[in-house]
């Protein structure tokens, strides 16, 4: 075989990614097998990139038949443990952030000559709707050639699916034919299955061509104006999505830091997205552009409406914005604010928004990120959503991602690569399409308990607005009703005994997915409520949230997983979950806004 796959000592000779997504909840277990082929002990790595919206649920090792499992604690005690069993400064932790989309998940284990190690990790998450559809995403990195590779997705959706797709950044026509789709109306099976050969990037060379995503894009059909619930072992989930409603006209203020640390790519990068921006806007939309470093600039004193010759106006202002000085956030919002408060003759049923994009601390004007906060809470006060977009590593995310969840909003932080003007479009892009306002879906108080987030302030196109809870064991039919704005009350009735029998073919579900997917939700929602809340508030959310991590396994910011290995090695190892602002990664889809 000329340099055959046995160059490599420690060879990874099965690698099997398994993933079932059942009703948007989605599945996945990664196992690696490998066996050292040198004639001494040598260190064998598992390494796999996982979704951080995912919560990682078992890890194991199996090294010549024995089992070593990761056992999930309670992060505080976790590490009193792993303190006194390490000694201080080893091991920087199992699980880090790698991207925008990712954190990677790093384990290593000697293995004596010959032996084999067995490695699973297994993690869920809810898919969230964004933009119109589902996205699956997989990692692809095994480094060295496969023997047995594959990856095996099931997905079933009730709703039926309405569009499936995958793509690859690594395919070539040869990896394609590795690839098979076979679908129905519920059901899809996506096998990538490639030999050998195919992974190669020439015959000559044992390179391989697997690295990078693997995507499954798909949607559902939306059938009843009601939404979807679906039943399984007491309890429900109901999805709901609307389609082709009017767009909302949206009021919109971009307020853009163009302090000296964004000089460079970054303020050119800014440049580029709001030129694009502005042209996305539609004719019955009002705006104005803000921008700040100590001193505030703004492009006109008032919201004018987008017409084509005021777009071209604030084109050539954008055009103009040079990068120097200090960081004034507090005064550029509180005047992003009043702009919304003087404003007038807008439309009836508008939707008010504030887009900050800032990439540092404040440094002029109101430095406290306390008192800015407070000042512009009690200035917002509920009638506007902040959006907040961190760019780079600079900003305290914490303090955007406090100051949008108070203000109705959510942030996002905004990576330095060369797409960023993309991720910025593609922000905008999801806030673009208002569609409802003030949303509240009402379920029968005495036959439903635990209930996640069932009001909403904001709905925009292409998402989904999810809410879950439990049944009382004698309830036969589940009513549902949806309010919003529009004066519209939308009614629908879900017989449990049907809903329940949609799950029946038990080969193709996992578990209690539901319960699962409403814990999932729960904890979620609990850790998000608590970035803004009162000091007391925070804790009772965070034990509640803590307890449900727990009883289902999961591995949150608040949970430990510990990792041991056999003995003479280091005893214990920690995967904890790493998060965006240093505290923690939320996974806030848009159509729950306001949360």
């Amino acid at each position: 075989m000329g340099q055959g796959p046995l160059r490599h000592a420690i060879e990874i000779y099965s690698l099997r990614v398994n993933c079932r997504v059942t009703s948007r909840f989605a599945h996945t277990v990664i196992t690696s097998k490998i066996i050292n082929r040198a004639n001494e002990s040598r260190e064998a790595t598992f390494e796999v990139e996982l979704p951080k919206t995912a919560f990682i649920t078992n890890f194991s090792m199996s090294i010549d038949g024995k089992l070593y499992p990761g056992i999930i604690k309670e992060k505080a005690s976790a590490q009193k443990e792993y303190d006194t069993a390490v000694s201080q400064g080893q091991s920087a932790g199992l699980v880090k952030i790698t991207g925008r989309k990712l954190e990677q998940f790093h384990v290593s284990v000697s293995i004596a000559a010959a032996s084999k190690v067995t490695f699973e990790l297994v993690y869920e998450e809810l898919l969230k709707r964004q933009l119109g559809l589902f996205e699956l995403l997989i990692k692809v990195r095994p480094q060295q050639l496969v023997k047995h590779f594959q990856i095996d997705v099931h997905i079933f959706e009730p709703q039926g699916i309405r569009f499936l797709e995958t793509d690859s950044t690594f395919m070539t026509n040869e990896l394609n034919e590795a690839l098979t789709k076979v679908q129905n109306e519920t059901k899809a099976h996506i096998l990538f299955k490639p030999t050998v050969d195919q992974q190669k990037v020439n015959p000559e060379l044992d390179e391989t061509l697997l690295n990078g995503d693997f995507l499954v894009r798909y949607d559902v059909k939306q059938v009843a104006a009601a939404g979807d619930i679906q039943i399984f072992n007491g309890y429900f989930v109901h999805y709901f999505a609307p389609q082709e409603m009017p767009v909302f006209p949206k009021n919109v203020i971009f307020v853009i830091d163009r302090s000296g640390s964004m000089a460079g790519r970054k303020i050119e990068q800014t440049r580029e997205a709001l030129l694009k921006i502005l042209q996305d806007l539609r004719p019955e939309d009002h705006f104005s552009c803000i921008t700040f470093n100590n001193k505030v600039v703004e492009w006109k004193s008032a919201l004018l409406q987008a017409t084509a010759e005021n777009v071209a106006s604030a084109a050539g202002f954008v055009r103009t914005i040079t990068a120097r000085g200090g960081t004034d956030i507090n005064h550029a919002l509180l005047t992003a604010v009043s702009v919304l408060d003087k404003a007038e003759r807008l439309p009836e049923r508008s939707v008010s928004m504030i887009i900050l994009l800032t990439d540092g601390q404040p440094t002029s004007g109101e430095s406290k990120v306390e008192v800015i906060q407070e000042n512009i809470e009690k200035a917002v006060n509920g009638k506007y959503a902040l959006f907040c977009l961190g760019f780079g590593f600079d900003v305290s995310y914490n303090f955007l991602e406090k100051m949008a969840l108070s203000n109705g909003g959510i942030a996002r932080r905004i990576y330095e690569n060369a797409d960023a003007a993309l991720q910025l479009q593609g922000f905008y892009q999801e806030v673009a399409t208002p569609i409802l306002m003030k949303i509240e879906m009402q379920y029968p108080d005495n036959a439903v308990e635990g209930l996640t987030k069932n009001n909403f302030k904001l709905f925009f196109e292409g998402s989904e607005i999810i809410v879950s809870g439990k049944i009382s064991n004698e309830l036969d039919l589940l009513p549902v009703e949806i309010k919003h704005t529009s004066d519209l009350t939308l009614k629908e009735e879900a017989n449990v005994k049907e809903k329940e029998q949609v799950f029946q073919s038990r080969s193709y579900i996992f578990g209690n997915f539901i319960e699962r997917l409403w814990a999932y939700l729960t904890i979620q929602q609990l850790l998000e409520k608590s970035i803004s809340a009162q000091e007391e508030q925070q804790k009772a959310l965070e034990a509640r949230a803590l307890e449900l991590s727990l009883q289902y396994g999961f591995v949150t910011p608040l949970t430990s997983m510990v990792v041991t290995k056999p003995t003479g090695q280091q005893q214990a190892e920690l995967a904890n979950k790493p998060t965006e602002a240093g505290k923690w990664v939320l996974n806030s889809p848009l159509g729950m806004c306001g949360c």
